[in-house]
């Protein structure tokens, strides 16, 4: 019975391991707009972020704000593959799931006041201090809420 459970458990965690590494970061087009302020997301390389859908199709934004906007009030029903977001300091792409973001810091994105992602939640703590920002969240803690205070609205 162990080896039935491990078996079916290899099986279905298979497909999220090949999941994880299948899609690399995009790399925009001038046509590629933010679906939530119509702006060429390519513009903005040190803010853009993405989405790569599980069919291959993608999204592009020229901010974290607008991905976590569009994140909220998305009904398309398609399954998520990946969401990259840049780290601030190193501007390499990094899982947005995995990404701490810092709220209310006097860095302005394209969009006035943005969420900037970190990899590493002490290089959010230095920067949090250094940029007088307001709080630190973890991806699954934004909310639209959060998105609609004052320090973090454009």
């Amino acid at each position: 019975m162990r080896s039935l459970i491990a078996v079916l458990l290899a099986v279905l965690l298979l497909p999220v391991a090949a999941f994880a590494g299948e899609w690399p970061p995009v790399v925009p087009s001038a046509k590629d707009k933010c679906p939530v302020c119509g702006m060429v997301s390519a513009a903005f390389p040190d803010f853009l972020s993405q989405i790569i859908f599980a069919d291959g199709s993608y999204v592009t934004f020229d901010g974290p704000k607008d991905m976590f906007r569009y994140l909220l009030r998305r009904k398309d029903g398609k399954t998520i593959g990946v969401i990259y977001v840049k780290d601030y300091y190193s501007l390499n792409y990094i899982d947005a799931r995995q990404a701490f973001f810092v709220t209310g810091s006097d860095v302005y994105g394209p969009m006035g006041k943005e969420l900037i992602p970190f990899s590493d939640k002490e290089d959010a703590k230095v920067f949090k201090k250094d940029h007088r920002g307001r709080e630190i969240l973890h991806f699954k803690d934004v909310t639209a809420e959060k998105l609609n205070q004052p320090d973090t609205s454009p």
